[in-house]
């Protein structure tokens, strides 16, 4: 009896091909106005992820334009037994036609040739710059974003339907708390 591997072969192609797809899915604003952009934006919700596992709230971070396609970062965040963690990072900009996607690192300068040390961050936004939301295409990552420390309901619930409609799982949001100013 001979098996052929014909079958296998093209479903093993088609998942290939089909994995890239799921990254063009992630819209981005048409157009990053880098000057816009920069200033604070505080954390409103995020997917779990390694870099924030300590963070139990008043998470923001500043972006500081470095030069006309970089950004230094600095993220902020208060951990449960209430002391601060600050971490230094740096973005940069891939697509130059939409300044949309970008790439960060939060590793030092020695480590940025690791394959791993940039992590795709793009963005969609509001026109008049009051909220964002970030991500990876991958969907292992997600940020809800705003200039003040809170977001309406209404906007809020439409980002996460928008979302939760490009295969994030919103079930997993956790939302930030800030405290009072």
């Amino acid at each position: 009896m001979r098996l052929s591997l014909a079958p296998a072969a093209a479903a093993l192609l088609a998942l290939a091909l089909a994995a890239p797809a799921v990254a063009q899915d992630l819209v981005t604003v048409e157009k990053v106005d880098m000057v816009r952009y920069a200033g604070t934006w505080y954390e409103i919700a995020r997917l779990p992820n390694k870099l924030q596992a300590e963070c139990a709230g008043d998470v923001s971070t500043l972006f500081r334009l470095r030069g006309m396609r970089t950004y230094d970062i600095e993220t902020r965040c208060r951990r449960a037994d209430g002391s601060e963690e600050v971490d230094m990072g740096i973005a940069r900009v891939q697509d130059q036609a939409t300044n949309a996607k970008m790439e960060w690192r939060f590793l030092p300068l020695a480590l940025a040739w690791w394959p791993f040390a940039w992590t795709d961050y793009w963005v969609d936004l509001s026109p008049d710059y009051s909220w964002a939301v970030a991500a990876v295409p991958t969907r292992e990552a997600m940020w809800i974003l705003a200039r003040k420390p809170e977001l309406d309901a209404a906007t809020y619930d439409r980002l996460v339907a928008k979302a939760n409609a490009m295969g994030f799982d919103t079930g997993k949001l956790i939302r930030t708390r800030h405290s009072a100013p």
